[in-house]
């Protein structure tokens, strides 16, 4: 699919240009007609078989392959909500562990150091409050910052190579890949809490540092966000990804609260690791011999080709920008080994750089202005939201007990309140609104124009996309603002139902973003995504938790007050996304092209001798 196969001159070196968008409908919207979907007379709207085709692209690969091989997001949900179940069961179960196994050594060298010394033995899972003194809650809240560090480090750098890979590679095999980091910690922790005269706490980075290598939670998010993506419609794409969310919410909610029944059934602390370990087992055997895998190998041959074009374009670029004052400098046989082996170092060392995925973000060209700050605005949208849920949840709950004396039940209570109304919204309001909004519309416009297979495809973020990401920015920042205010708990209850209904906020940002670019793009573009995720992870928690010690003597509010203006800025900016904006490539991607007899490579190929279907396009 060459254009004409018209090799020009760059700094005297030939590339071709290959046609990207020959096979693109043009002007494609998300509600495109499907035009030109056969040659051989079967007509349009039919396959060869005959049957009336799919309205997404997403199935055509698909649409001859039996039930339980075709892709779909209730594959993933099962496992999903099991992954955040035991996500968020073992959080409380594990920060017990590492206090009794700190305060435990704590005392025991005390112990070597003064033999005359004496104190109460610690129990593994038990009440031990010899464990409240002020020197182990400090070595406690040093140890799970650097656990808490290491993970989201390593996380930040590894989930967007996953991302990537995954839309050449597939999406199953990676999440397989991600979910074995969780299992390597849940081993290296059951070690270190049966024994503990063996295996030190300290064993416990270990852990974190196989977590974070292999994406930890942060991975196994974009890689499920780009599954969905995959076998989702646009219009369905934003309900689907919000089952995901509400998946999420029901682990977090309930999984500390059936972690803590089963703890205390079982009189056991580490039991409760046997049976999250149970879970990351059930979850890889599903995922590898279950799953469907979400890209055809079509898709994924044709990603890999258009992965390697590009890297051999950067390298010619390269090449063709050392200045000859290098040759001169190194020597003219230095100077030929960079020439030679530029292809494969240099783009990989360019590639090493940890900020390198977020470039997705900014793509080149003045047609795709609009298309950068829509990236940007939402990226940014997306992590500010992750960083409120994960950082802002702690401080709530403590304030909320300082202000009003709640204990342990009323917090949780509260929690779990919040949580279910989230879990209501995204599975019953948000698919009521998109059927209404969305897909009425859709099925009237098919109706109308005569004809019943309507090809959506890609074009950006809708209209309905954009309204609901304000409302639920505007909610959120409506609730957070009432806790500045609110002295009674019936009021301060309202707040946080109010701050519910921005759960559809994260589900709509990571929808509409997926619609900003071609499939092939949606795994590094959510990869980008993922970086910021784990960036926020780190930060995020010592910040806010920050900002709330230093100023709860004084002002207790102060927290909520700079939650407010995040929010309050999140919805200035929101209203700066544009509708169907979408990636406006120029149409050509450089290959380098080897010509035959050149003296200043003589292993270039000529023009003629490249294959017709070097970049299929999808």
């Amino acid at each position: 699919m060459t254009s004409g196969a018209q090799p020009v001159r760059k700094d005297s070196r030939q590339i071709t240009l290959i046609d990207e968008e020959q096979d693109r409908v043009e002007g494609a919207t998300e509600t495109s007609p499907l035009v030109g979907t056969s040659s051989g007379g079967n007509g349009a709207g039919h396959n060869r078989n005959g049957k009336r085709q799919e309205s997404w692209i997403g199935y055509e690969d698909f649409a001859n392959h039996p039930w339980w091989q075709r892709p779909s997001v209730y594959w993933l949900l099962g496992p999903y909500f099991l992954f955040t179940l035991a996500f968020g069961g073992v959080l409380v179960p594990k920060l017990n562990l590492i206090v009794d196994l700190i305060c435990r050594n704590y005392y025991s060298e005390r112990q070597a150091y003064d033999p005359n010394f004496r104190f109460t033995p610690v129990i593994l899972g038990a009440d031990n409050p010899q464990c409240n003194a002020p020197a182990v809650q400090k070595h406690v809240a040093t140890f799970t910052l650097i656990l808490s560090a290491l993970t989201g480090a390593l996380s930040a750098l590894t989930a967007p190579k996953l991302g990537s890979l995954s839309d050449r590679y597939g999406r199953k095999r990676l999440l397989v890949i991600s979910s074995c980091g969780g299992l390597a910690n849940e081993v290296i922790t059951i070690f270190a809490a049966k024994f503990p005269d063996t295996v030190s706490y300290h064993w416990l980075i270990l852990g974190a540092f196989f977590d974070g290598i292999m994406g930890s939670f942060t991975a196994g998010s974009i890689l499920g966000h780009s599954y969905t993506s995959d076998c989702a419609p646009p219009s369905k794409r934003g309900v689907h990804i919000g089952y995901l969310h509400a998946c999420l919410f029901t682990g977090l909610a309930f999984g500390p609260i059936l972690a803590g029944y089963f703890v205390e059934w079982t009189g056991s602390l580490v039991s409760i690791f046997y049976v999250v370990l149970g879970c990351h087992g059930f979850v890889i055997l599903y995922f590898w011999f279950v799953l469907p895998e979400s890209i055809s190998h079509k898709r994924q041959m044709a990603a890999r080709a258009k992965h390697r074009a590009e890297t051999e374009a950067t390298a010619v670029q390269l090449r063709s920008g050392l200045p000859s004052s290098v040759h001169g400098l190194v020597g003219l046989r230095v100077a030929s080994f960079l020439d030679g082996h530029m292809g494969t170092w240099l783009p990989a060392v360019l590639s090493a750089n940890p900020l390198a995925p977020l470039r997705i973000l900014i793509p080149s060209g003045r047609s795709n202005g609009r298309l950068r700050r829509n990236l940007v605005i939402l990226a940014l949208i997306d992590a500010m939201i992750l960083m409120s849920a994960m950082g802002a949840g702690t401080v709530i709950v403590l304030y909320s007990e300082y202000m009003f004396d709640w204990g342990t039940l009323e917090a949780s209570r509260f929690v779990s309140i919040v949580s279910m109304v989230r879990v209501v919204i995204l599975l019953c309001i948000l698919p009521v609104i998109n059927y209404v909004f969305r897909v009425r519309p859709l099925r009237r416009q098919r109706r109308e124009s005569g004809d019943t297979n309507v090809l959506e495809t890609n074009s950006g973020a809708d209209n309905l996309d954009v309204w609901l990401l304000r409302i639920a920015l505007l909610s959120d920042a409506a609730g957070t603002a009432g806790y500045i205010f609110v002295r009674r708990e019936e009021l301060f209850v309202l707040c946080g139902l109010a701050t519910a209904f921005g759960g559809l906020a994260s589900a709509t940002t990571q929808s509409a973003v997926t619609k900003h670019v071609p499939a092939e793009r949606v795994g590094s573009l959510l990869g980008a995504i993922g970086l910021l995720h784990a960036l926020g992870r780190v930060f995020a928690p010592a910040l806010f938790n920050g900002i709330y010690a230093a100023t709860v003597e004084t002002f207790p509010q102060a927290f909520f007050v700079m939650l407010t203006s995040l929010f309050g800025l999140a919805v200035i900016a929101s209203f700066f996304v544009r509708p169907h904006v979408y990636l406006q490539e120029d149409g050509y991607v450089a290959v380098p092209v080897r010509v035959t007899g050149d003296p200043q490579d003589p292993d270039m190929l000529s023009d003629e001798e490249l294959p017709s279907e070097t970049l299929p396009r999808l």
